[in-house]
């Protein structure tokens, strides 16, 4: 180590330093800006749904656990939060963010250590050197040994350290955010599979009923047969008929296996039977408090995701745009330092030190630090228009859930009454064809439209409670669990 001293001239160092820098590169029409967050005061709609007997109003920021009143339900999205990979995969990167704002928190603090070293040196004799050691009666072979403290110091004027850390920590935030947005996916998709198992199993039932129906109406035709008052034609539709919806419960009960694996992998098991209430789909639909649209800036999790990506590239900006100036470092020593062991603590003839303050601009590498501002300033207005798109998608999304409740309640309402018309034509038919006033063929349709429309009807309301989870979601709810 070496004495030096701090130049009486930094200031105007610091000046040539500005000068050979230059200004800041224009960005040629691509300047940074700030997002549109103007949206609509209302959805355009009535602000809550509606049905026939609905529970009291529910909040947007209700909690999952209050939402989904289904205790098989409730147990089903529990697991999911602990055992679902996409998740734990989430959370390590949460962990990954933290880190890094530990790391950056550490790049402006003063970095301090240790060191020892031990060396030999000959020097020739017909050097300067190698004389005066000689005229000494130095040995040839020279011990160096030596142990201190060093430091050094980036000081940051320009706050391009600070911005990058906030930066880190920004997009820490969002990490956490993004996480929210994901749990708030994954509670609604357990929710839409378990409402469209329970719908299938109501299917399912149906479906059985009228095979056995259909089975009777089977053995009614061949005995009509054997009276002469049918052709074998007559018994070969039914038959076939009959075949036909059994066949259609093969594919149903396909439909429930892939529909229970769905939800195994979302729970993070291997496939097994999904517990369930059968009945749920029946129960009254709930009802969702819309509010106003300006809620759903502190509501969805992907919104306020994006806005802490945009601040934090806000503030990459600023770290890019630093690039150009003059950095400030210092850098200081202290120890101890001899060529004989014996001596090394010898105080103060031993003891070495030197600080030094050095001034650096960029001269030759403009280009480079140019590209990276206008790439820095790229991802800024990327996360403006990705801001302005993810608040704009939210907001359709619900004007689009509130039209499909309210349209699915008509629809509905006109498919009860058509089952319970259809369902009466029926019981007709079959008097009618028992009385020899029907034909067979008359029975078979009125029997097939009804069967038809049973299962539109499940249909529907399953498409009803899907559209008031996908309401629920849109809203910003299914990420709080209230824990």
């Amino acid at each position: 180590m070496s004495r030096k001293g701090l130049s009486p001239s930094v200031a105007t160092l610091a000046c040539i330093c500005f000068f050979a820098t230059g200004c800041i590169p224009s960005l040629e029409g691509n300047e940074p800006r700030e997002p549109s967050k103007a949206i609509p005061q209302s959805f355009g709609r009535s602000s809550n749904t509606s049905n026939a007997s609905p529970p009291p109003a529910r909040a947007t920021q209700t909690v999952w656990r209050e939402f989904f009143d289904d205790a098989e339900l409730r147990a089903l999205i529990e697991t999911a939060l602990k055992k679902n990979q996409e998740l734990n995969i989430q959370l390590q990167e949460i962990i990954i963010a933290r880190n890094e704002v530990s790391a950056r928190q550490g790049d402006y603090l003063p970095k301090v250590g240790v060191g020892a070293g031990v060396g030999v040196e000959r020097v020739g004799k017909n050097t300067s050197q190698g004389v005066s050691d000689e005229s000494h009666g130095l040995p040839q072979n020279l011990g160096d040994f030596t142990f201190g403290l060093w430091g050094s110091w980036e000081v940051d004027v320009w706050g391009k350290l600070r911005n990058a850390t906030k930066s880190a920590d920004l997009r820490y935030l969002a990490t956490i955010e993004g996480r929210n947005f994901m749990v708030t996916q994954i509670v609604a998709e357990i929710a839409r599979s378990y409402f469209e198992l329970v719908a299938i199993d109501s299917q399912l039932d149906v479906m059985k009923r009228n095979v056995e129906i259909l089975g009777d109406a089977l053995e009614i035709i061949k005995l009509e047969k054997q009276a002469a008052r049918v052709t074998e034609l007559a018994v070969q539709r039914f038959e076939a008929e009959v075949l036909k919806n059994k066949s259609r419960l093969y594919g149903l009960e396909q439909e429930k296996i892939q529909t229970e694996n769905r939800i195994n992998f979302l729970v993070g098991r291997y496939p097994q039977t999904v517990s369930r209430n059968v009945q749920k789909l029946k129960d009254p639909l709930p009802k969702v408090t819309s509010g106003l649209p300006s809620d759903l800036l502190k509501n969805r999790p992907d919104i306020r995701q994006a806005e802490l990506e945009l601040s934090a590239t806000k503030l990459d900006v600023k770290v890019a745009k630093v690039e150009f100036y003059p950095s400030l470092s210092i850098d200081a020593a202290v120890g101890y330092r001899s060529f004989n062991a014996k001596h090394l603590v010898v105080t103060p003839d031993s003891i070495i030190y030197n600080l030094a303050g050095n001034l650096a601009a960029p001269l030759l590498n403009r280009q480079a630090i140019e590209a990276q501002y206008r790439s820095a300033n790229a991802r800024q207005l990327q996360a403006v228009f990705n801001y302005e798109r993810t608040l704009l998608q939210a907001f359709t999304d619900v004007v689009n859930q509130l039209a499909r409740i309210e349209n699915l309640e008509k629809v509905y309402e006109l498919q009860s009454q058509q089952v319970e018309a259809l369902t009466r034509s029926s019981e007709v038919s079959t008097v009618l064809f028992q009385s020899a006033r029907a034909d067979y063929m008359e029975v078979l349709l009125t029997r097939r439209d009804s069967l038809d429309a049973q299962m539109e009807l499940i249909e529907t309301r399953k498409r009803q409670w899907l559209a008031v989870v996908n309401l629920y979601q849109a809203l910003g709810g299914g990420w709080r669990s209230g824990s």
